[in-house]
């Protein structure tokens, strides 16, 4: 499983537990993008919609939490 963590031109740098690997755009499904989980199958890498869906509904759970955190801190009286 890897995770594209940006798009580089033709090149999305990709991490897989703390290492990152670069593959060329025409090795990938059209349309992939940041944040995509990536599985490599019998027909070359395919887009894990399902992990990538939960990681990105993760990832919204923790901001909406930090930036609700950072509104109440600011509204305490100093």
């Amino acid at each position: 499983m890897m995770i594209v963590d940006r798009i580089e031109g033709e090149t999305a740098v990709c991490e897989d537990g703390g290492s990152r690997t670069e593959l060329s755009l025409s090795q990938l499904p059209a349309g992939v993008r940041e944040g995509d989980v990536l599985v490599f199958g019998p027909e070359g890498w395919q887009i894990d919609r399902q992990a990538t869906d939960a990681r990105r509904a993760a990832m919204i759970r923790r901001s909406r939490r930090l930036f609700h955190r950072r509104n109440e801190v600011s509204k305490e009286p100093r």
